[in-house]
């Protein structure tokens, strides 16, 4: 049998035909947790609520987490950065430089303040952005940076905060992907002026299916963020304040802090094993010739959401879509592409913020261009290229070695 009849996608047999095992993210800490919530709410007669003990003792649990500062739990990763923005207090019209791959909810809470989102390149072979590519897009008009550290993998971000600082413009760490990620022995989201996460079910802990968090050291930041998460209530100001400022409810509740609890406390373990995971994985794809391990920037301790790999296309008698589907077809869980860049989507392209007015973009108040384009060749590039290997806690030494067995078998098939 030659090597492409043997490939699972050509009728040959699969090298994985177990089922990968699942995460196991929630185990019987967390039932034990809510059931004593509700054994208390019923033996009370009360409801569960919302900045109650529990939020209230996962937020500080979450800050310390981090070294010490100061949290605010909400109702998802979207809304934390919304939130983070309104505490920074920004001008209408004025520019916010967003990374070009990201979760549209990393970019949409931009123009819904009124700002226009301005989008730099990503660093050439990677899906983040960096300092040269932020630097690019700088204008008089830059109001805020948001960074987010996608994948679980840090941006070179200290370049990029000595710019910002120069100018006096506040940099917001989108950790959404990042939970336990760090830069030069610094967690990330400690390093901005003011950080989000995204504790949905989906990323390294969680406060169940959706939910999120605004962390700051800076207690003035923290206030406004208590203030833009609830309707503007006058948490931290003198007796007889009213609604301080027009806003929404974004606050998460008692449950889903409950369940924070306990997953902040599996966190480091979750962290450690998926390094694990990628450890030994880098160790046995050294000497293959069909993928390559991307190299992350100096000082950099990601936390993994996903494992991002690149298809040597030049070695290959095949292109990165057809390797990914003979590799998938061997059973190895990945997402073939990652081009997640919400400024080219419809959204974006339509300007759907404000009915059909194209505001913020077409205020006559908007002093830049309105039609400016954000080609980003290199993201673009990166993502012809790449993909992402869905690796997590729960991998063991199967699962490592029918990784690498199914891409020696894909690589062997299709090498030039």
């Amino acid at each position: 049998m030659t090597a492409h009849a043997a490939l699972a996608i050509h009728g040959g047999p699969r090298v994985r035909t177990a089922p990968w095992p699942a995460r196991g993210l929630l185990g019987p800490e967390e039932r034990a947790a809510v059931n004593a919530l509700f054994d208390e709410a019923i033996a009370s007669g009360g409801a569960i609520g919302y900045n109650g003990p529990p939020e209230q003792a996962y937020c500080q649990e979450f800050a310390d987490s981090l070294g010490g500062g100061f949290a605010d739990a909400v109702n998802s990763g979207t809304t934390a950065l919304y939130c983070a923005l309104r505490a920074l207090d920004l001008e209408p019209f004025t520019e916010i430089i967003v990374g070009p791959i990201t979760d549209p909810g990393g970019m949409m809470p931009v123009p819904l303040i009124g700002c226009i989102p301005v989008v730099p390149d990503a660093e050439p072979g990677r899906y983040n952005t960096g300092p040269s590519q932020v630097e690019a897009v700088l204008s008089p008009l830059t109001s805020a940076i948001i960074i987010a550290h996608i994948g679980g993998e840090p941006v070179d971000i200290e370049p990029i905060l000595a710019m910002a600082r120069r100018r006096g413009i506040p940099v917001v760490e989108d950790c959404a992907q990042a939970h336990g990620a760090s830069l030069n022995g610094r967690p990330l989201g400690t390093l901005g002026d003011i950080a989000t996460f995204s504790t949905m079910f989906g990323k390294h802990h969680c406060t169940g299916g959706q939910g999120g968090v605004v962390f700051t050291r800076d207690e003035g930041l923290y206030v406004r963020t208590r203030h833009a998460a609830d309707r503007g209530k006058p948490f931290a100001l003198p007796e007889g304040a009213t609604n301080c400022i027009a806003s929404l409810n974004f606050n998460l509740d008692d449950l889903g802090a409950t369940l924070g609890r306990t997953q902040l406390r599996k966190l480091p373990g979750i962290v450690r094993r998926r390094r694990d995971v990628v450890d030994r994985l880098t160790e046995a794809f050294a000497g293959l010739e069909a993928v390559t391990v991307p190299p992350q920037v100096p000082g950099a301790r990601p936390s993994w959401w996903f494992w991002r790999l690149e298809v040597a296309v030049d070695r290959l008698t095949c292109d990165k879509a057809t390797f990914c589907a003979a590799l998938a077809a061997e059973g190895i869980p990945l997402n073939p592409t990652y081009r997640h860049l919400p400024h080219l989507q419809q959204w974006a392209a339509e300007r759907r913020v404000f009915g059909s007015s194209g505001y913020p973009w077409t205020s006559p108040l908007y002093k830049g261009d309105p039609d400016r384009t954000f080609p980003c060749p290199n993201a673009l590039a990166a993502t012809d290229v790449q993909f992402n290997l869905a690796v997590h806690e729960a991998w063991g030494e199967q699962e490592v070695a029918d990784t690498v067995a199914a891409v020696r078998k894909v690589q062997a098939a299709y090498l030039a």
